[in-house]
């Protein structure tokens, strides 16, 4: 499956029925990050999540993606080899969902990307800023624990 270079933001969330509408609901954190704005329309992608510990169908992976364009409002042309989604300095909030040989978290953003993020525990929700970024994987240093 192909994600988009352009991926905002990825996060899990339950379908729930609103009247005659189904509705995916975005995290308060998406919209206080700016990875959302209130009013603006996105495109989402809903991904089915079935793990060995979780087997429900009701869990889904909702994705909000814009459109892709360069600077000076073309296209953006398409690498032969993905670029890392994340950034040094960049600051991000990831759920832990393993933890390495070393004892480190493991978070994954877009298209499976790894943050190593030492010092976190499988579950945890934290706020990171990149601060290493590898083609492969990147390192994330804790700098809020609760969001």
């Amino acid at each position: 499956m192909e994600i988009s270079d352009k991926l905002l933001c990825l996060f899990s969330a339950d379908v729930t029925l609103k009247g005659d509408e189904y509705v995916v609901s975005v995290p308060r954190r998406e919209i206080d990050t700016g990875s959302v704005e209130p009013g603006e329309t996105y495109r989402v992608a809903l991904i089915s999540r079935e793990t060995e510990t979780e087997s429900s169908d009701d869990q889904t992976e909702a994705a909000a993606t814009t459109k892709s364009t360069n600077d000076s409002g073309g296209p953006t042309p398409v690498s032969s080899e993905p670029q890392p989604p994340v950034e040094g300095g960049e600051i991000r909030y990831v759920e832990v969902e393993d933890i390495g040989k070393q004892g480190d978290g493991i978070a994954r953003v877009e298209r499976g990307y790894v943050i190593i993020v030492p010092g976190a525990e499988i579950g945890e929700r934290v706020k990171v800023e990149i601060t290493e970024v590898k083609s492969n994987f990147a390192v994330g240093e804790i700098i809020d624990e609760e969001f």
